[in-house]
């Protein structure tokens, strides 16, 4: 057995153990096992928020879409920064309504906003849909992890199953207890070995971080730029508002904002959050210098440009290391995303279905429903071939539907009603679902549109179609609304 394999199991051990232990003297009801009984401090918050965003996309996904397209890359570090500016005004209020009206779900809280069990049903079944490729993102990097890292001793089947089995013990046990404890240890590892990596391989093969910029520059001409056609300005700037939109409507994101204690918390985070885009530039230095180092990955294999380097570069002890980081960047957002569909499925789905269900029917059921899940996403991970970035964004585009709904229903009065947050949703939806089935851009549904329009996101597309129906249904059905709609977040 090799260091670097013993080194990664022993940290795979480890975070089991640890997510275990998080449940100590904590007995385990539905706003316990969800939401931490909403006792969260500030730090807690934060390694929750911090280890939900920055995962193994952060560990791979960056570093293999710097390597795999150069400039549109850079979409990475704005999107989440815009985003903190949004998460300063919004979350304050989504956390007082939610602690008002004992809310643990992102269901819940359009189903209580907007006084609609259906609506409830609807969000939960997107939250669902677009969890399965975020979670198929963190076992596909953990298994492409621990396979090159083990020098190929586990394999990227073996490794994902495992990680599965160890994740579905500790949130079966522990609930978010053990994602938010595991995410303690995962935030030290993870600025720990990306600022390590970040400096020490562009220095170590061309002399310093600018003449390594030079040497990608000088072999690729306009690597660094934006290209003239496909991910140009237009679709730049259309990501990173999808995703700066999305990034706050994840539902296991709004899971980890009703764990909080006092509301101030989300105004500290919102503040220190855009600290962590450091991390990201590090990576991407870690993407260039891999493109002259290990050339000629393509497709979904430059998700392995980290790790190719890393493995041509250190001994085994490192390699070790760093894999052992890359476990825990999965692990950690794995846990939330495995007991959020859980929890969405068995509260707000079957929940709606059974109106009588008690809370610890509710808990039982959705204990259940945590190995069901965690098989799905590993069978997709195991059979899928998708870039990580591919995957993420697939997930924005159904979550970024729920936006408008959420932020208009802020406001002193709610202009909208819901019926029309339903429609907006489905045909934002059906807007992304349709793109995605037939893999159709807007540039090839209307070429003789201007190339601005082309390259739009899709997701955007849909966003603005969903926007549209949610104005139009509103105005058509505003004499029937109720008192409820138009309650503010106290």
């Amino acid at each position: 057995m090799n260091a670097a394999l013993i080194i990664i199991a022993a940290s795979t051990v480890f975070a089991l153990v640890l997510g275990i232990f998080a449940r100590s003297h904590h007995k385990m009801s539905l706003e316990e096992w969800t939401v931490g009984g909403r006792h969260f401090g500030a730090l807690l918050v934060f390694l929750l928020l911090g280890g939900e965003i920055y995962s193994t996309f952060t560990f791979l996904g960056a570093s293999g879409f710097a390597y795999g397209v150069g400039g549109p890359a850079f979409y990475i570090i704005g999107y989440s920064t815009l985003s903190y500016v949004f998460s300063y005004f919004m979350l304050p209020k989504i956390w007082r309504y939610a602690r008002n009206h004992s809310l643990v779900t992102q269901p819940d809280f359009f189903a209580r906003k907007y006084d609609s069990p259906a609506l409830g049903v609807l969000v939960a079944l997107v939250g669902i849909v677009a969890l399965v490729p975020y979670l198929v993102l963190q076992l596909t990097g953990l298994g492409i992890i621990v396979e090159a890292a083990s020098y190929g001793a586990v394999s990227k089947a073996a490794a994902i199953i495992i990680g599965a089995v160890v994740v579905t013990l500790y949130v079966i046990i522990s609930g978010i207890r053990g994602s938010a404890w595991t995410a303690i240890v995962k935030d030290i590892m993870i600025i720990s070995v990306v600022a390590f990596l970040g400096f020490y391989l562009p220095i170590h093969y061309y002399g310093s971080i600018g003449k390594m910029f030079a040497a990608v520059n000088a072999a690729k001409p306009g690597f660094l730029a934006l290209p003239a056609h496909g991910q140009d300005v237009s679709w730049f700037v259309s990501t990173t508002l999808l995703t700066s939109l999305g990034l706050l409507m994840w539902p296991q994101t709004f899971g980890a904002v009703f764990t909080a204690s006092e509301a101030k918390v989300f105004r500290k985070n919102a503040a220190v959050l855009p600290l962590y885009q450091l991390l990201m530039l590090l990576v991407y230095f870690v993407g260039f210098t891999a493109l002259m180092v290990v050339p000629g990955l393509k497709g979904g294999a430059t998700n392995m440009a980290l790790l190719k380097i890393s493995v041509a570069t250190f001994p085994g002890w490192m390699v070790g290391i760093i894999g052992a980081a890359g476990v825990f960047t999965a692990l950690v957002p794995g846990s939330l995303i495995i007991m959020c569909a859980a929890t969405l499925f068995s509260r707000n789905f079957v929940a709606a279905l059974r109106p009588r269900q008690s809370d610890e029917s509710t808990v039982r059921l959705a204990k259940l429903l945590v190995p069901v899940m965690a098989a799905i996403g590993c069978y997709f991970a195991i059979s899928g071939s998708s870039t990580i970035v591919a995957l993420l964004l697939m997930g924005y585009n159904f979550v970024t539907q729920l936006f408008p709904a959420v932020v208009l229903s802020l406001r002193e009065r709610n202009p909208v009603t819901k019926e029309g947050a339903f429609a907006g949703i489905l045909a934002g939806v059906a807007t992304v679902v349709y793109f995605t089935v037939a893999h159709e851009t807007i540039g090839k549904l209307l070429p003789s549109l201007p190339e601005v329009v082309k390259d739009l996101n899709v997701g955007v597309v849909a966003l603005l179609v969903n926007i549209v129906v949610l104005t139009v249904v509103s105005a058509a059905t505003a004499s029937r609304r109720l008192p409820l709609a138009s309650q503010t977040a106290k």
